[in-house]
């Protein structure tokens, strides 16, 4: 009977957390919230489709490591590269519009990746043509969309919640990659069960899924641009040496070629935290194919139900919100939360005899799931540190972000000690490790995330000239696609030792800490 209610139960206390949100930051801007969504629902697509997309190039085309590593890493520096044209063609035709065309572009990849065509030479041409659509298509929406909510906190009275309000950015989007795993896995099933089609076509079913998102999130972004409309614009330099962006007048920096210099340096050790992070969709998925067990029982297994997450979410937020909120409605809906929450996973434990199964593409809901748990605990920290004048700039937040990135690579090699070592043609299952091993990897990973992902891009909205935001941006994103494409560095060398792998990962984020820890009175200087 409780399971019959258990996902209405689910979605009231989604919209008492949301309701929750809106009391407890009424000081963000109106407009973070309606791009934060319109961001949501375009990442559903996105991570839906990456949840399976290196276990679809081995089923479908019968790619080896070797290939699925280039496939993998070249689509996604494609992705993180073609911010960076975005933001140019933003700063001279204006950010909505190029957002808007990047989602009608993104659509149609989607939409061609959705077809089944087998696996042959002209499904391999398609689902390149599709990949490039969908990678051109983010170029135009990503970063700018980003800067449209940097450009929400030009004014004075704004300024201070910047970092706050890019990590609710971040975290909200974060919904939408909690969710793809899931959604990629049960409607893959339902091909298979339901549909009567076989494995390798069923994965074009999850990549319709992206389609209909991309169609939520226009729909979003239209219903609510009234709350944003005044950031939608481009920058023009006006004949009075001031230039104007989004109805507000900002100076002409006089320090810009510093400010870029400093932005430059981050983006060099980015490079290598997302070359480390984003093996969640490569080795990490390969490590949970071929050596975590498939199976859990007991409290364990709880935690690959995402309804059961979503109670752990709002229970972390209603203890916060008995702490800290102020207003009585805030107070009673963290009551709420935490009592409704509890009582959920309490009849959600499992009888011990009750087996779940394990599918690899499952591990990628813990990174989404805990950016958006550890969020109000990141904000409520840095907010105290503030309060007593020690919170460390963005530079060094990026810094502890690399160590931290270390630690998790330090922990999967002394993990991996012993195991065999992989079989590059894939799909050898090697052993059973428990899963609370690639849990916690993405639990610390998560930190390191939080550290350096939305601070980065806060900083570089903050640091970069006014006249270059878009193309910065875009420099930002072109780090990500450089990081992205060396992630296939790593897939190469699947079939060494696994502590070579691992401790290959750990090294290069030691080398990255200690590099940004060197320069870090230069970078402080423009944070």
């Amino acid at each position: 009977m409780f399971e019959m209610l258990s996902t209405p139960i689910i979605v009231g206390l989604f919209v008492v957390w949301f309701w929750f949100l809106l009391l407890s930051y009424k000081g963000q801007p109106k407009g973070l919230w309606t791009l934060a969504l319109a961001n949501t629902g375009e990442r559903f697509g996105y991570y839906t489709m990456l949840a399976v997309f290196v276990l679809f190039l081995g089923d479908n085309f019968g790619f080896d490591a070797a290939w699925a590593s280039e496939t993998f890493s070249t689509f996604l520096s494609v992705v993180y590269l073609l911010p960076l044209f975005g933001g140019m063609l933003a700063d001279r035709f204006g950010y909505s519009k190029m957002v808007v065309i990047g989602i009608f572009i993104m659509f149609a990849g989607y939409l061609i990746l959705s077809i089944p065509l087998g696996g042959a030479n002209p499904a391999l041409v398609a689902m390149c043509v599709g990949l490039l659509l969908v990678s051109l298509g983010t170029g135009l929406f990503k970063g700018n969309l980003q800067v449209m909510v940097g450009d929400l906190y030009n004014t004075p009275e704004l300024q201070d919640k910047r970092d706050s309000g890019f990590s609710l950015f971040y975290m909200a989007i974060n919904l939408g990659a909690l969710f793809a795993p899931t959604a990629a896995i049960a409607v893959m099933d339902w091909a298979q069960q339901s549909l009567g089609y076989n494995k390798a076509d069923s994965y074009h079913f999850a990549f319709a899924v992206a389609c209909v998102s991309v169609i939520a999130s226009i729909i979003i972004y239209y219903v609510g641009k009234g709350t944003f409309a005044h950031v939608t614009g481009n920058i023009r330099k006006a004949k009075d040496g001031v230039q104007k962006t989004a109805g507000n007048a900002l100076p002409v920096e006089s320090d810009s070629k510093e400010r870029i210099v400093c932005l430059c340096l981050v983006f060099a050790v980015v490079i290598f935290f997302w070359m480390a992070f984003h093996q969640n969709g490569l080795t990490l998925t390969w490590f949970a194919d071929e050596y975590t067990a498939t199976k859990s029982t007991g409290v364990e297994s709880m935690m690959f139900d995402v309804r059961n997450l979503l109670a752990c979410i709002f229970i972390v937020y209603g203890v916060l919100g008995l702490a800290q909120a102020k207003e009585m409605m805030a107070k009673v809906l963290a009551a709420v939360m935490v009592v409704a929450g509890g009582f959920f996973l309490y009849n959600m434990v499992p009888a011990p005899d009750v087996v779940t199964e394990v599918s690899a593409p499952i591990f990628q809901q813990f990174n989404a799931c805990f950016v958006v748990m550890l969020t109000p605990v990141s904000i409520a920290l840095f907010g105290w540190l503030a309060s007593k004048g020690k919170e460390p700039k963005a530079p060094v937040k990026i810094g502890l972000g690399m160590l931290v990135a270390a630690a998790a690579y330090l922990m999967l090699t002394l993990s991996s000690i012993g195991l065999p070592a992989a079989d590059p043609k894939l799909h050898t299952h090697n052993a059973d490790v428990g899963p609370m091993l690639l849990v916690n990897t993405y639990l610390i990973l998560t930190f390191a995330e939080l550290l350096l992902s939305p601070i980065g891009i806060s900083f570089v909205t903050k640091v970069a000239p006014a006249r270059y935001k878009g193309m910065m941006m875009g420099g930002w994103f072109v780090a990500t696609a450089v990081g992205n494409k060396l992630v296939s560095i790593p897939g190469h060398m699947w079939g060494m030792d696994l502590t070579i792998v691992w401790g290959t990962l750990m090294c290069i984020c030691l080398v990255a800490a200690i590099f940004i820890f060197s320069i870090i009175k230069k970078l402080n200087k423009v944070a």
